[in-house]
């Protein structure tokens, strides 16, 4: 598998995890209710590998699995990118909510969906094409940046 094909499933424990590696680039899907059975046909299906907490779960044959070690997301997103590698997309590139790849748009196509103070002091936005939520880069991005240089060890400034 290239990193270009690179697909991730989240089962229902892990949505702060998902949340995180489509923040960082990687093409996460999350089930939050999905049993077993559908989880583990969505992963074959889709070409997936399945991020699981469950041990009975990730020991499934003919399931490409990882089993999640840590409750604690930062060694989660390390033990992902230790096991996978880096993420195929740059970071802030994904929906943190639908997972689809962000579209740069005009300020102008936003202008009714951002606080005005947003607008005036932004100039770059991205618009979800599935759920078409608005992202700019504000303050939350010093945090982002803080978990990638802490997880992976690269440079914050490699996150833009």
């Amino acid at each position: 598998m290239s990193a270009g094909e690179l697909r991730l499933l989240a089962d229902g424990m892990l949505g702060r995890l998902a949340r995180w590696l489509r923040l960082l680039g990687y093409d996460t899907a999350y089930e939050r209710d999905a049993d077993d059975l559908h989880l583990a046909r969505r992963a074959r299906a889709e070409g997936r590998v399945l991020l699981t907490r469950d041990r009975e779960l990730a020991a499934r044959r003919g399931l490409s699995t990882l089993l999640i070690e840590s409750e604690v997301v930062e060694e989660q997103v390390r033990q992902v990118q230790e096991t996978i590698g880096p993420p195929p997309e740059p970071a802030l590139s994904r929906c943190t909510i639908c997972n689809m790849v962000l579209e740069p748009v005009a300020r102008e196509q936003v202008a009714e969906l951002v606080p005005p103070y947003v607008l005036r002091t932004h100039e770059q936005f991205w618009l979800c094409p599935g759920c078409g939520r608005v992202y700019w880069q504000g303050t939350h991005l010093r945090q982002i940046k803080r978990m990638v240089s802490g997880v992976s060890g690269r440079s914050a400034d490699s996150a833009d």
